[in-house]
């Protein structure tokens, strides 16, 4: 008979147990684990390099305080958080064969991901609003576009996605526990409800008018302002604005429409568990690909700030050449 503290001994055992949590991760042939874990900390480092650099820029060039590159700002810390939750971890389950994470970390990173998902969709919408006054109403841009309004966005931006995410968490934590392995290579909502034996119709209800809510607000926010643009466009036949609305919302379309897709493509197949590794896939160029592209895209287009890039980038080359 076992005593009475090997009992309690075995119950601590096992209630800390339930707390660790098992990633499935990406099943990889042995010759390709090295080579994924650089590429991911290439991808990594330079996403790194290149928000820092835009946020540094702009916080120490007074010329650059303006509404506009707020919104850069909010892009480029929303980036730095998505990624810096997500690669890092990821990259060490990679060359890792115990691929181990506790629930309350499993949860923040889930919390941390959508987060990012959701704020991303509407600071672009944001700056969609952004080109749309800067484009059709010129004269009018800087009694609109005001710092105090594009705070006021930019709060409201991170206090719905925030708000939105939070109750999206929250209906999932409360639930008990009857598994304990994470059937994806990171921890997002759906992987952790489905956790659980309990009924799970309020997360999906929910989960379903958060991502209905959020892809509405979005596309159609995009949509009408995109319509505008190119109303505004057509009507006045101004070939020097159809340049300006072309160059600058061009790259804006691309990267919006590359986030929208593989986001879609994460949603839908978690609906089809014969395609995981697809899944995957889809969302690491959820998180990666954007973060890469955003701030050398509008790095490169926006004129004061491509400028101020190439003014500092000469100030390091010159002491070099003297050298």
């Amino acid at each position: 008979m076992p005593s009475l503290n090997d009992s309690i001994e075995l119950t601590a055992f096992v209630l800390v147990l339930g707390d660790i949590l098992e990633v499935q991760g990406f099943e990889i042939s042995p010759e390709f684990v090295y080579p994924l874990f650089f590429l991911l900390l290439f991808v990594y480092f330079s996403l790194l390099f290149s928000n820092i650099g835009v946020l540094v820029l702009i916080i120490t060039e007074k010329s650059l305080h303006q509404p506009m590159y707020m919104l850069f700002c909010n892009l480029s810390v929303n980036d730095l958080i998505g990624n810096t939750v997500l690669l890092p971890q990821l990259m060490a389950h990679i060359i890792s064969t115990e691929r181990f994470i506790t629930y309350n970390q499993c949860a923040v990173q889930a919390f941390c991901s959508h987060t990012f998902g959701s704020a991303s969709h509407i600071i672009l919408i944001i700056m969609a609003v952004d080109r749309y006054v800067a484009i059709c109403h010129p004269l009018r841009y800087s009694s609109i576009m005001t710092t105090k309004t594009v705070v006021g966005l930019s709060v409201s931006a991170w206090g719905m996605s925030l708000l939105l995410v939070s109750v999206l968490i929250g209906l999932t934590v409360r639930l008990s526990r009857c598994r304990s392995l994470i059937q994806n290579a990171y921890c997002d909502n759906a992987s952790l409800f489905k956790l659980s034996c309990d009924d799970v119709s309020i997360n999906n209800i929910y989960g379903l008018f958060f991502t209905v809510l959020l892809f509405s607000f979005s596309i159609g926010g995009i949509a009408v302002t995109y319509f505008r643009i190119a109303l505004i466009c057509w009507i006045k036949k101004n070939k020097e604005l159809n340049n300006r609305a072309l160059q600058t919302c061009a790259s804006h379309l691309v990267l919006y429409l590359i986030m929208l897709w593989s986001g879609f493509l994460t949603i839908i197949l978690h609906r089809f568990p014969d395609y995981p590794d697809l899944r995957k896939i889809a969302y690491i160029l959820f998180h990666v690909v954007p973060a890469n592209l955003n701030p050398v895209i509008y790095g490169m287009q926006t004129r004061s700030l491509r400028d101020k890039i190439m003014q500092r980038l000469q100030r390091k080359v010159t002491p070099l050449r003297h050298a």
